[in-house]
């Protein structure tokens, strides 16, 4: 990656995970209510079922063992949850079996394949309003010492738009003492070649660095990659640095690409 500031580098690990290692059974339990100061789990990847791959079971077996431990876990999705075009049949067949027996605790992002559905038909029905509204496919929660917004990148995204414009009044309105991780699907920077850098992601980007964001987490790229950044002018010291996990000091704490097969290829 030749972004300045950034030292990348590959792994094989499918699953990106925040804070302390604290999970509960597997079943349909629906993402805990962590409060400030309780250590939570952020599990998931990217560009994850397809009938004709193993890659989403054998994902879906990680996830059964993070789930668990012993404390709260939240799944999350990077986007392009069924393949090939995130029809409800492939969803019903390709991703349900697998890591649809964690929907329930499962807070997704869509991917440019789910919408080859109109609409991403398919991947609003399937998870409901766990997926935000149909109309934006963009929503934030709290999770312990976390601030999480999921956002989409594939309606509108330019400066002035209004997820856009969403993004920066939730980042503004989000507690100081939290930590910030964004989700999406198609990432501003990568070291992959499959499908490169994406540009038009760069208000969304340029919103979370200005508001000096933690983590970001992205899909689509087919590898895994990640990087750090040692500083950001933009980023206030925070006292989440110590008490969620990360280490202290300005800048992004992380940019990961995730996806299925990773750690089986």
């Amino acid at each position: 990656m030749t972004v300045p500031g950034f030292a990348p580098w590959l792994s094989t690990i499918a699953a990106a995970v925040l804070g302390c290692l604290v999970p509960e059974a597997p079943g349909s339990e629906a993402p805990p209510v962590v409060p400030p100061g309780r250590p939570v789990v952020l599990v998931g990847a990217g560009d994850i079922a397809s009938c004709s791959s193993g890659g989403d079971e054998a994902t879906a077996r990680l996830l059964d063992a993070v789930i668990r431990g012993p404390a709260p876990v939240v799944v999350f999705t990077a986007g392009d949850n069924a393949y090939d075009g995130g029809k409800p049949n492939e969803f019903a067949e390709c991703y349900h079996p697998s890591w649809g027996r964690h929907k329930a605790r499962t807070r997704p992002a869509p991917g440019n394949h789910d919408y080859e559905t109109s609409g991403a038909g398919g991947y609003f029905g399937s998870f409901g309003t766990g997926a935000g509204s149909p109309s934006r496919g963009y929503y934030s929660f709290d999770a312990g010492d976390w601030h999480v917004v999921v956002l989409n990148s594939n309606v509108e995204m330019d400066a002035g738009s209004e997820q856009e414009q969403w993004l920066r009044a939730d980042l503004a309105a989000s507690d100081d003492r939290r930590c910030t991780v964004a989700i999406w699907h198609h990432p501003r920077f990568t070291s992959g070649t499959k499908h490169g850098n994406d540009t038009s992601v760069g208000p969304l980007w340029d919103a979370l660095y200005e508001a000096g964001a933690d983590v970001l987490i992205n899909g689509h790229e087919h590898s895994y990659v990640r990087a750090s950044r040692a500083a950001n002018a933009h980023r206030r010291r925070r006292p989440c640095a110590g008490r969620a996990g990360v280490r202290r000091g300005n800048g992004w704490r992380g940019s990961v690409v995730v996806w299925h097969g990773a750690a089986h290829q």
